[in-house]
């Protein structure tokens, strides 16, 4: 019995079994097969394929760097400053309050020598300063004379500061694919870069663009945002679909205002930074002039992502493709 049922199951294991189809003439059966396989090959064609294109390869590693240049001039006349001529040296920079917490004191060894004074201005010299017949003084620090002050806010010093323009020159690379371009528009004509700016409809791919553009084009006034300072950022978007060709591919841009929030917080908002001058006296005496400067910080932000097609239409579709292979595959 054991033997006959080991034969059985041999026997059955080497069994090839066919279905059997059957075809009816009935128009209601027919339509509806009809209509699932119309939606399966539709579904196929419409979502895979154009849609999220999955024929397709991907690269969303884009390799970039971005180098930038502002051109412009402007004249100022201040009672403090006088007659002054600004170029772009002069206004393009790489990126305290006088009671102190810990600034009291009753005696010397309140003032520990060497310290930095919190939110102060200096170095602790150990000394502690009284005045009069005062119980209480404060720590001599060494530091730069006068402190920094508070002054109300003025209107931009530059105004006509919109009217300068800003060059970026964007550089991508999609490893996978071995391909690079440059956002600067590629042209016979030696003048387009003197004469462009940058328009979403004239000029889409001119990498020259007019501060009180950009700022426009964040939804801010450039006056205002120059007032308290301001950060804008700017989107480079490298959505690329390289079937199409290389002349397909092109940059998009799009404009942001980064240091607003909800809480409309004046102290949030704006952007400023601090330089000095130092120059000496006959005398051998060390001077500095301190500046705090309002200004625009812009911040370029380069994504993108590389579609190519599938490399099985290569391998077995295209001529050529044991070259293709070739260079695709390393045997050892």
């Amino acid at each position: 019995m054991a033997g006959s049922c080991s034969q059985g199951c041999l026997f059955s294991f080497f069994e090839y079994k066919t279905a059997e189809y059957v075809a009816t003439k009935n128009k209601t059966v027919g339509v509806l097969y009809r209509l699932l396989q119309l939606l399966i090959i539709s579904y196929i064609i419409g979502w895979v394929f154009v849609s999220r294109k999955s024929y397709q390869e991907t690269d969303e590693a884009v390799q970039s760097s971005v180098v930038t240049k502002v051109k412009g001039v402007s004249v100022t006349n201040t009672t403090d400053s006088g007659l002054l001529l600004w170029g772009p040296e002069d206004y393009v920079i790489p990126p305290q309050s006088v009671k102190v917490l810990d600034g009291r004191c009753r005696g010397d060894d309140d003032c520990e020598e060497g310290k930095m004074v919190t939110a102060g201005n200096g170095i602790m010299s150990g000394r502690c300063l009284t005045k009069g017949g005062n119980s209480t003084g404060s720590c001599e620090v060494f530091s730069w004379c006068p402190i920094e002050k508070e002054y109300k806010h003025q209107d931009p010093l530059l105004t006509n500061a919109e009217n300068f323009t800003i060059y970026i020159k964007n550089f991508i690379h999609y490893s996978k694919f071995n391909f690079s371009k440059s956002n600067v528009l590629q042209t016979t004509n030696k003048s387009y870069l003197k004469g462009c700016r940058y328009d979403e409809e004239l000029h889409p791919y001119c990498p020259i663009f007019r501060l009180g553009d950009i700022t426009r084009r964040a939804g801010h006034n450039f006056q205002d945002v120059a007032t308290l300072g301001g950060s804008i950022g700017i989107m480079i978007e490298w959505n690329c679909d390289l079937d199409k060709g290389a002349s397909n591919c092109n940059p998009q841009y799009s404009f942001t205002r980064l240091d607003v929030t909800d809480s409309n917080d004046a102290i949030e908002a704006g952007f400023n930074f601090r330089h000095t001058r130092y120059f000496k006296t006959a005398a051998g005496e060390s001077y500095r002039s301190l500046f705090k400067v309002y200004g625009i910080r812009f911040n370029i932000m380069v994504h993108g992502e590389g579609a190519f097609l599938c490399d099985i239409v290569f391998f077995y579709l295209k001529k050529r493709s044991d070259s293709y292979q070739a260079r695709k595959s390393k045997r050892s």
